[in-house]
């Protein structure tokens, strides 16, 4: 219990002093490259010449990552550890960084050696164009094609269309974010790579910028094509909240509607080769139909409204806002 309150002090105090960019760096088992990532990062930062922390993730690692990590913080104050207790997953430990960081600027990036933190100034540069959110394209991707690549590839297509915001590449952890994008948004499941699609909905903008990539040297890959279902799922869930999250009986209503008209339909059919074809109600498949559209219909206008509930009380009893203020003149 401890260990818990000393942490969440922690994060509370970080945002009282806060430095210009934070780079948030989640690693699993990543014993053998921990230290190069931490030269590389450390290199461009100091290039860069502003304040800057790096804030490192174990999540939950079963090799020496943490021991690594413990001996490269002893010698760089700028560097910040936190260790799960066990493995929670990346958008886990992304959450945790995001919390934890207090930069102005924060800058997530794969913990494998992957990713180019000389890239990082200029998505630095693109943020200070006046955008909110910059991704990452690795636009010369060095993975495997048919593991990584292709499934890549549709996701990325999908998540595009399903979303509006068209982006190249949802799967590159290397992405800038003003800090006020991040503090509105909360993290499950594999949510971390539609960061961008949540942000845009609460009306930031939203740009992308090709990054390097390189291929890995040490360790194995942690996600394969397995992982397409469950972004696949997650998408489901983005798409609703971005499009009916205050507004739930106009997605279950509507297909609630729809099907009470298609149940009307297969009744007057019903009847009409009653009245007029001498067929007996009893014997008719459509009669099942029917009874069965009915009541789906009905059900879906009753999930509709019982989602309204549930949103009310959401945003009601938790004083959660249905809008987002950019600016403001002479308010109190």
């Amino acid at each position: 219990m401890t260990e818990a309150n000393d942490g969440f002090e922690l994060g509370n105090n970080m945002k009282e002093n806060s430095v210009e960019i934070s780079i948030v760096v989640p690693v699993y088992n990543e014993q053998e490259n921990v230290a190069a990532v931490h030269t590389a990062i450390s290199t461009a930062m100091k290039a860069m010449g502003c304040s800057y922390e790096i804030v490192m993730v174990d999540d939950g690692s079963s090799d020496g990552s943490y021991r690594e990590l413990t001996r490269l913080a002893a010698a760089d104050s700028a560097l910040k550890v936190i260790r799960f207790r066990r493995n929670f997953g990346q958008t886990a430990a992304m959450s945790a960084g995001f919390d934890y960081a207090k930069g102005d600027i924060v800058i997530p990036m794969d913990g494998d050696l992957q990713n180019d933190p000389a890239d990082i100034p200029r998505l630095v540069a693109k943020i200070h164009e006046g955008y909110d959110v910059v991704s990452g394209w690795r636009r010369d991707r060095k993975d495997t094609f048919i593991s990584r690549k292709i499934p890549s590839l549709l996701a990325n297509a999908l998540i595009s269309r399903q979303t509006g915001v068209h982006l190249h590449d949802y799967g590159c952890t290397l992405k800038a974010y003003r800090r006020e994008v991040l503090d509105g948004i909360n993290l499950y499941g594999e949510m971390h790579r539609f960061v961008p699609a949540l942000a845009s909905q609460y009306g930031a903008k939203v740009t992308e910028l090709p990054v390097n990539h390189f291929p890995r040297i040490h360790g194995v890959s942690k996600y394969g094509i397995s992982r397409t279902l469950r972004v696949i799922l997650d998408l489901m869930t983005v798409k609703f909240l971005m499009s009916y999250s205050t507004k739930p009986i106009q997605l279950f209503g509507k297909w609630g509607i729809y099907t009470i008209l298609a149940g009307c339909g297969t009744g007057a059919m019903t009847i009409y080769m009653k009245m007029f074809e001498h067929l007996s109600m009893n014997r008719n498949p459509l009669l099942i139909m029917t009874a069965f559209l009915l009541f789906m219909g009905t059900q879906f206008i009753v999930l509709g409204l019982l989602g309204e509930l549930n949103a009310r009380t959401y945003f009601e009893s938790q004083g959660k806002p249905i809008y987002v203020v950019k600016d403001g003149i002479n308010l109190d």
